[in-house]
């Protein structure tokens, strides 16, 4: 398997191009913006793109999906029914896809939106928009940020630390190292929180 990585500089988002070496079938994550670049890949690559899978309904994430069904006869697989109209496999709670010859396994993750879905494809992690490197995605409550905590200890931090992330914006990172530096899932103690009951007195 191969990955390849192209950001949207327009809204910074990540958008990932995942290639089946022995079928050479390939998938795209979250095509926010279709480029020159991205299709001499696939077309220099003789790749055959098949599907599009959809981490959040947000224009950086579905912008492109258009213009690679104009070129390619490809399955979109989101939560959200909207983002291709009838054209969209819809996937809620968790389960395995088989596409391009790939076990691509998801779960929802609630939260940063109602419809994040996080990709399992091999030892890498495709999180979205709902955990980058250092921090979690923004939430519009304090019971939805509680809702996406809750839901990356349970379900991402399960993975062993050497499981790679590939979010929807910036650097990837790994399960170890949210595990040990992520901001929101271990906030600094306070000074005064620090203290033993021994040195308050």
């Amino acid at each position: 398997m191969k990955i390849y990585f192209h950001m949207n500089i327009e809204n910074f988002s990540n958008c990932y191009l995942i290639v089946n070496e022995d079928t050479k079938l390939a998938v795209i994550i979250d095509p926010g913006k279709i480029n020159e670049k991205i299709i001499n890949q696939i077309e220099d690559g003789g790749y055959e793109l098949c599907a599009v899978l959809v981490t959040q309904n947000h224009p950086g994430n579905v912008h492109g999906i258009e213009t690679l069904r104009r070129i390619y006869d490809i399955d979109v697989y989101a939560a959200d029914s909207e983002v291709a109209g009838n054209a969209t496999v819809v996937i809620k709670g968790e389960g395995v896809l088989k596409v391009a010859g790939l076990d691509i396994s998801y779960f929802s993750l609630p939260g940063h939106s109602a419809d994040s879905i996080v990709y399992n494809i091999g030892t890498t992690l495709f999180t979205g928009d709902s955990l980058t490197a250092g921090a979690i995605g923004e939430t519009t409550s304090s019971y939805a940020k509680k809702t996406l905590l809750n839901g990356i200890r349970t379900k991402i931090l399960s993975y062993q630390n050497d499981m790679i992330i590939m979010p929807g914006h910036g650097p990837l990172t790994s399960v170890g190292a949210e595990r040990l530096y992520n901001i929101d899932l271990n906030p600094p103690k306070s000074a005064l929180a620090e203290l033993t009951a021994d040195e308050l007195h």
